[in-house]
């Protein structure tokens, strides 16, 4: 039966990797997928997803207007389709969630998303906060703050080297911009450890 899953998780917990390898072991039993990405965050190259340990490939992208059932509906018909894995999920919009759960459940293929649960200022992206109600099965990918907690929140450090407060929700970055924390960590980050 297929389901809808989102697996989230902080800045570099390997959520990219999970997905790779997930696909390969689809391909490597003679079965096709799907992989797409969001349009918005080239860091790899246009429609690449990338891991920070150098495995890679090729992907379809999104933006906030495409309709993704009805992507979902054309790979389909082009030939069989296993699995569909989306990266940089917490960039989906309300609807494209709702469209991939129409998939799920008329399409009968499973869809796995991966992505960011929460921004730099702890709040919910909308495409992830859609995820986390209609997801049949949500999974955790874990890591870790520096002080050995499991961390759920990430900071964006700005130009100065310090937590930023306010911004934009989306600013495309690796490690260079955010630092994954435990909740604790980022209250004192980001002043607020009253």
């Amino acid at each position: 039966m297929a389901k809808l899953y989102f697996h989230y998780s902080t800045m570099n917990a390997g959520k990219s990797t999970i997905l790779l390898q997930a696909a390969h072991n689809y391909r490597e039993r003679g079965m096709e997928t799907l992989l797409l990405t969001a349009g918005v965050d080239t860091r790899a190259g246009a429609g690449r997803i990338a891991s920070r340990i150098g495995f890679g490939a090729e992907a379809g992208t999104f933006a906030p207007g495409d309709d993704l059932f009805d992507l979902v509906a054309a790979r389909l018909a082009a030939g069989p389709c296993a699995c569909v894995f989306v990266d940089e999920a917490q960039f989906l919009t309300r609807d494209q969630v709702w469209q991939l759960a129409r998939a799920v459940d008329e399409l009968g293929v499973p869809v796995m998303c991966y992505g960011l649960r929460v921004d730099f200022r702890g709040e919910l992206f909308p495409g992830s906060a859609t995820l986390l109600a209609l997801a049949d099965e949500m999974r955790e990918v874990r890591t870790i703050c520096h002080c050995g907690k499991k961390a759920t929140m990430v900071v964006r450090m700005g130009p100065d080297g310090q937590a930023l407060r306010d911004g934009a929700q989306v600013q495309i970055g690796g490690n260079e911009t955010y630092v994954s924390l435990c909740r604790r960590h980022w209250r004192e980050a980001v002043g607020e450890a009253g």
